[in-house]
């Protein structure tokens, strides 16, 4: 069963920047880079909503929801297992607890999530 583990998320003041991490593990039989992965997060009192996802092996062609394209980067390192989401110029609404996942569309396995609040 992929075990996945979400860090790097804190407070930051709007138009900061965070970098956040997912680990992944347990892996049996096949490797980290055969699963498209994703980002998903959901603020208090609203329901999950999709951020990024990126394809499998190389992670060509990443996708973005409109209100984070051009500020959020989704990335992979496949000899780490991991994935990253770089976030820039962080706004309010970005608020939310943050999920790695697997699928591109984030209908998969979940980490326990990590926090980002953006406040001044």
């Amino acid at each position: 069963e992929v075990q996945l583990k979400e860090s790097g998320g804190g407070s930051v003041q709007p138009g900061g920047s965070l970098r956040l991490s997912c680990t992944a593990s347990g892996f049996a039989y096949v490797g980290f880079d055969t699963y498209a992965m994703s980002w998903i997060r959901q603020a208090p009192g609203k329901g999950v909503e999709w951020v990024a996802g990126i394809a499998k092996g190389a992670g060509g062609n990443p996708a973005y929801a409109g209100p984070v394209k051009g500020r959020f980067v989704i990335s992979r390192d496949n000899a780490k297992n991991a994935l990253y989401l770089q976030m820039n110029n962080l706004k309010p609404e970005d608020s939310a607890t943050y999920y790695c996942s697997t699928g591109f569309t984030g209908a998969g396995s979940r980490g326990p999530g990590t926090r980002v609040t953006v406040s001044s």
